[in-house]
């Protein structure tokens, strides 16, 4: 048997490369992104606009009158219930925000649904009727408006009758 003559080059298919030990900065990069963007989210959770700052305290001050409720269908196929009257403030301060708990009775005079939503102010009746908060348009002290409350989820056992408003909140400056 004749020997083969040496290979002038080593073959290196079989053989295990020596791992490096880089640091891992693709890694490293995809975390930091994550932190920065987690980051970002907090701080626009924590700039969100809070409540206004207020209380019921105010609230004897304020009267509702003309409550009148009207229905329409919504353009998912749902029913909109509107509650529109008129408020007027009786105080000394100018109310910037109310906001008004609305309880549906059912046919045993429990509450079917208890909602709380800002109270917005009628300021547009032509081409269509339009709200805006009160913020927008502050109650003056011996100042009346129209507003408008507006509910698209209405449970079903409502006894369709005029539910009871009460403001809960209210800001004044």
């Amino acid at each position: 048997m004749s020997e083969l003559p040496p290979d002038p080059q080593p073959t290196t298919m079989f053989v295990v490369p020596p791992e490096e030990k880089a640091f891992p900065w693709t890694a490293v990069s995809i975390a930091a992104v994550a932190v920065l963007i987690l980051a970002g989210v907090l701080m626009l959770l924590a700039r969100r606009p809070a409540a206004p700052a207020g209380n019921a305290e105010y609230a004897p001050n304020l009267s509702v009158a003309g409550i009148q409720m009207s229905e329409s269908d919504s353009q998912t196929g749902g029913k909109l219930i509107y509650i529109d009257g008129r408020v007027t403030n009786h105080g000394p301060a100018t109310v910037t925000a109310i906001r008004a708990q609305v309880t549906f009775a059912n046919d045993q005079a429990m509450p079917a649904q208890v909602e709380t939503v800002p109270m917005n102010v009628i300021y547009m009746r032509e081409p269509y009727l339009d709200t805006r908060p009160i913020s927008a348009s502050p109650l003056a002290p011996g100042a009346s408006a129209d507003f408008r409350l507006i509910f698209d989820d209405i449970q079903d056992n409502w006894n369709q009758q005029l539910p009871q408003l009460k403001m809960i909140q209210v800001a004044t400056r």
